[in-house]
């Protein structure tokens, strides 16, 4: 029987919890958060929640809350993983990020110490991780996580890669002012961010809402849509695993669009999102924390997404999508690759959550329950496109069990052109 403390009980967190209440497996879930009312909210709907107290600020804190948990999952912003880590590591559990930790490397440029970073946790983080005889795996959630799994999936089909598209657009909106579904500080921080591509077999950066390309799919009802470059783990893991894992994929990239890039674009362009003190007025203002301290957080409890429906929703629509090109029997293909997931009102009559949290926070639990099923095998730090056939075979069957589906169209004599 397995012991898990999740960190961080928003959307995302308590949507893990709640899933791991229902694993047999699971004796105990540690429901850890720095607000303990969110904690005891999450424990209320669960049999085997306690809830904590928990300042990610303070890794003694981390640490002995987690004592004699087998797996601590990180939902945390991003700024507390290094804490989160650490704290894996001295009491031999294993560990489970959402996303990728922040300011473990230092550069001379401020824009390379997330590469770097990752570097560091596959390498050094890695090697620590190995000699507890445990397993770290980051990239966990919807995006990266399931689409990291995707393009696994579609590199498969292929017996050479050229270039993957990951490409995510966000449809559902509610008649509420309610530009975002999860964490609003991570995504604006996305938002404002350089973004990352792997071009031409190179790390590299690009600027926020630049380089769109349009798509037309039929689960956006076949109207056209437009994606921009956008600041995601995607490319990098795919850079730095490419001829391991990606068939030695030359070019890798991440594109989005949908409400949430709607709102934030003119807030970026006019230098809003800007995360540097400047005075106005004669008071001393951080414009990001401004505009952030105006965008509603995201609905975590049943109650507060019920209401947001009941008032009315416009679009129920999104996709997710992963474009692979490269050669088959030697000849040109490309491999499309969508997802289908229930949207806003189908996740609220299945689970009681929104259309976000059921595909990232579900999304996010199957790899827990890797885990909790003793069927993640490898020892030391890796991201959540390293998985083993078996696993990402497993993942999709699990995958399919809660309405998240696939299809895949091979189409020969296919070239990337965007």
């Amino acid at each position: 029987m397995k012991k898990v403390m999740v960190c961080g009980c928003g959307a995302q967190g308590s949507t893990i919890c709640r899933k791991l209440d229902q694993e047999p497996n699971v004796s105990e879930i540690i429901c850890a958060d720095y607000n303990l009312s969110f904690a005891e909210a999450v424990c209320s709907l669960m049999k085997k929640g306690t809830a904590k107290q928990v300042n990610g600020a303070n890794v003694d804190e981390i640490v002995k809350a987690a004592e004699g948990c087998d797996l601590i999952v990180n939902t945390m912003p991003l700024d507390f993983g290094v804490n989160v880590l650490e704290a894996a590591i001295r009491v031999k559990a294993n560990y489970q990020d959402l996303a990728a930790c922040e300011n473990i490397a230092e550069c001379e440029d401020p824009r390379d110490n997330w590469l770097e970073g990752i570097k560091i946790m596959y390498n050094d983080y890695g090697k620590r991780f190995a000699e507890n005889n445990t397993t770290a795996i980051i990239g966990t959630g919807s995006a990266p996580g399931l689409m990291c799994v995707l393009a696994r999936k579609a590199v498969n089909e292929l017996d050479e890669c050229d270039t993957i598209n990951m490409l995510a657009y966000e449809g559902v909106q509610a008649k509420r002012f309610l530009p975002y579904w999860w964490s609003p500080l991570v995504a604006l921080c996305d938002m404002y961010e350089d973004a990352y591509a792997f071009e031409n077999g190179k790390q590299i950066r690009t600027t926020p809402f630049s380089r769109p390309i349009k798509r037309t799919w039929p689960e956006m009802g076949n109207k056209e849509v437009v994606l921009v470059e956008h600041a995601h783990d995607e490319p990098v893991y795919v850079g730095f695993n490419s001829k391991t894992y990606f068939k030695n994929c030359k070019n890798a990239y991440f594109k989005y669009g949908g409400v949430g890039i709607q709102f934030a674009e003119p807030f970026y362009k006019s230098g809003l999102l800007s995360q540097e003190e400047e005075e106005f007025n004669g008071a001393k203002i951080v414009p990001f924390d401004f505009v952030l301290a105006h965008v509603p957080e995201a609905p975590k409890t049943p109650d507060e997404i019920e209401a947001i429906i009941k008032e009315g929703i416009v679009e129920d629509a999104g996709a997710l999508v992963c474009e692979a090109y490269g050669q088959k029997n030697g000849e040109n293909v490309m491999v499309d690759l969508h997802v289908s997931a229930p949207g806003i009102i189908e996740s609220f009559e299945k689970a009681k959550m929104s259309a976000e949290m059921y595909l990232t926070g579900q999304g996010a639990f199957l790899f827990t329950k890797l885990f909790v099923n003793d069927m993640m095998t490898q020892k030391g730090l890796i991201s959540s496109d390293m998985l083993d056939d078996i696993q990402v075979e497993q993942y999709l069957n699990w995958a399919k069990d809660l309405d998240i589906t696939y299809t895949i169209d091979i189409k020969k004599g296919v070239v990337c052109e965007d």
